[in-house]
């Protein structure tokens, strides 16, 4: 009834209203792929209107709707930060900034959460490498995160498994680097879980380095 009603209606005073409820009805049928285009549509056609902090809102929410479970492909939870995250900016006295606040700190925890499955997955197929690459990266991207005691030692651990099985020429940096990540280990960390395997790791390549003076 609402798509009839908006071209009869389109440049009138009651076109605003109609086409509000239009893009409501469409999350109240759960279709949010659509809600999301009519809410940010809306702002973009009635900028003055009343409802465009609402309607800015919507559109991250309904990103967030569509957000997948974190195995998946997270362009939707990306594109719901980027958009919660705008609404913030433009909206910083909101009463909604709190919910987009604690929405994004949802998204942000299901990205680290896929980077995370990601790296347990080098680690399991031996990909020393890509541990201590993809480790150093998580780190950097979320230093505030759950995970980063697990993600530091199995950087340690990966470092030497990698240096032990090096050529001659690269094993000596190896080896000194899982110092380097033990140290640093030891200071954030200094009453974790894996401390014990932690330090086997760092004797080992101590003696490894000892036997190639």
């Amino acid at each position: 009834m609402y798509e009839e009603l908006i071209p009869i209606f389109k440049g009138t005073d009651k076109s605003e209203d109609i086409y509000y409820r239009y893009t409501w009805t469409h999350f109240y049928t759960g279709d949010y792929a659509l809600a999301q285009f009519h809410f940010k549509n809306f702002v973009r056609q009635f900028p003055e209107s009343p409802k465009v902090e609402e309607c800015f809102f919507m559109n991250g929410y309904c990103y967030y709707l569509n957000s997948p479970k974190y195995s998946l492909d997270q362009t939707a939870t990306i594109n719901a930060i980027k958009e919660m995250q705008s609404f913030i900016d433009n909206f910083p006295e909101s009463e909604k900034v709190d919910s987009a606040n604690k929405i994004i700190n949802i998204l942000h925890h299901k990205l680290e959460k896929k980077e995370y499955e990601i790296i347990k997955q080098y680690r399991m197929l031996d990909d020393y490498k890509a541990v201590i690459t993809a480790g150093n990266n998580f780190q950097k991207d979320y230093p505030d995160s759950e995970y980063n005691e697990e993600i530091r030692f199995w950087v340690i651990e990966a470092s030497y498994l990698l240096a032990i099985n090096s050529i001659p020429e690269k094993k000596k940096e190896r080896l000194e680097k899982v110092g380097e990540y033990y140290l640093k280990f030891l200071s954030l960390h200094p009453e974790s879980r894996y401390l014990k395997l932690a330090e086997n790791y760092y004797s080992k390549s101590k003696r490894e380095l000892e036997l190639l003076q």
